[in-house]
């Protein structure tokens, strides 16, 4: 009999009680340190007293009214992430899923407001992962994701991640922009190389394309910079955002120039429930929280001591550990035997962890971890690296 709650997750044995910055109590009693923060949504830890006390203020007062109405709070931090980033306005909904949505229907948009209503397809790329409703699916192109959901949402190509002379051949006169994320994360944690990121942006003011990043998971403070382009000293005309944005809270963003944004008028596109009063009041002490000054150099300095760390682990153990990516908070380290064997060692020495594509482990604590916190995350991997059994990803004996 199916359960009540649809079985659509493999979940883990481990129910959660409460929590504390980095670490993660169960029911029964048990400390995890968490290094999988909500795959990356736990980016100020958890029951971090600026959140909480946010959180429980607000809904104190008034929790949702309907984008009928003016919002305040999300008023105030539209304009926070105008001030700190690249965009000139910004659209609040409930997810990653949601905010690429809208970033998709925005560059089609605005194509059709530029006279060019033929354009409409957006150039994707091979190991991408956008989400998982029927358009963003999609846009990833993943065929096991696509699987048993009929015919696929038409308007996207896919070119091999890096490969500019591909991107170059697969624009036609139907395409209007381009996604990307700075750094692939379900497919393994694999960044784009930053001069890449830098021709986007020169190859579509080229052709008249609008260049979208999808920052999901790579943005606010995970790879050390507020979004991950940064790094490349590029802009994207349109961005999305989710995850960290409301420290576990549902919120996702629509980040973009005026240029795009100002095609997406009354009734054109909305929501329900994105950017009400608590969402928005939690994402706004998040960024109290990231925008504080010399935070994000402490995101990069905790993230050196894990690098190094981790690099010794590659050298002391290659028949576990053989590479290690990412940048800043958002880490993988592809191993030699099946990443899923590692991570359950790993609950099993009391640290969380996710699997990411291309058997790699992926490594998203709260970015507001100490120092205390990476030592013990390097002692437990360790330790794990010790006790995994010796099998190849196909599960072979090594």
């Amino acid at each position: 009999m199916i359960p009540a709650l649809m079985p659509v997750f493999n979940r883990a044995d481990l129910a959660f009680a409460r929590g504390d910055g980095a670490w993660l109590t169960t029911t029964d009693g048990r400390r995890f340190l968490d290094f999988a923060a909500g795959i990356a949504s736990c980016s100020v830890g958890h029951a971090n007293p600026h959140l909480v006390a946010a959180i429980a203020e607000q809904a104190g007062r008034v929790m949702h009214v309907s984008n009928l109405f003016r919002i305040p709070e999300a008023e105030s931090l539209a304009e926070r992430l105008v001030a700190a980033s690249f965009a000139d306005s910004v659209f609040f909904c409930n997810s990653g899923a949601e905010a690429n949505e809208g970033l998709i229907k925005a560059i089609r948009r605005a194509q059709a407001g530029n006279g060019h209503p033929e354009r409409t397809r957006i150039l994707c790329f091979d190991g991408a992962f956008h989400g998982r409703t029927l358009a963003t699916l999609a846009a990833t192109g993943n065929p096991t994701y696509l699987e048993g959901f009929g015919e696929v949402a038409p308007g996207f190509d896919h070119v091999p991640f890096g490969n500019m002379n591909a991107v170059r051949d697969a624009i036609t006169a139907e395409t209007a922009g381009i996604l990307i994320e700075p750094i692939q994360g379900e497919s393994g944690i694999r960044p784009a190389d930053m001069r890449f990121l830098q021709e986007l942006r020169a190859v579509c003011d080229e052709f008249g394309l609008f260049l979208g990043f999808d920052e999901v998971q790579t943005g606010i403070g995970r790879t050390g910079k507020l979004f991950a382009h940064e790094w490349a000293g590029t802009e994207p005309d349109i961005c999305s955002s989710a995850k960290g944005l409301g420290g576990g809270f549902p919120i996702g963003a629509i980040l973009a120039k005026e240029e795009v944004a100002k095609y997406l008028t009354p009734g054109s596109h909305g929501s329900t429930f994105g950017g009400n009063p608590l969402a928005c009041a939690a994402a706004g002490a998040v960024l109290d929280i990231i925008l504080a000054p010399g935070f994000l150099e402490q995101v990069r300095t905790r993230a050196a001591i894990l690098d190094e760390g981790l690099d010794a682990l590659l050298r002391d153990f290659p028949e576990v550990f053989t590479e290690r990516r990412g940048l800043g908070l958002l880490i993988g380290m592809r191993c030699a035997v099946p990443a899923g064997d590692v991570v359950t060692a790993l609950r099993e020495h009391g640290m969380l962890a996710v699997t990411a594509g291309d058997n790699v482990l992926r490594l998203v604590p709260p970015l507001t971890l100490t120092e205390e916190d990476c030592t013990r995350a390097l002692l437990l991997l360790r330790e794990t690296a010790r006790a995994v059994p010796a099998r190849t990803p196909e599960g072979a004996a090594a």
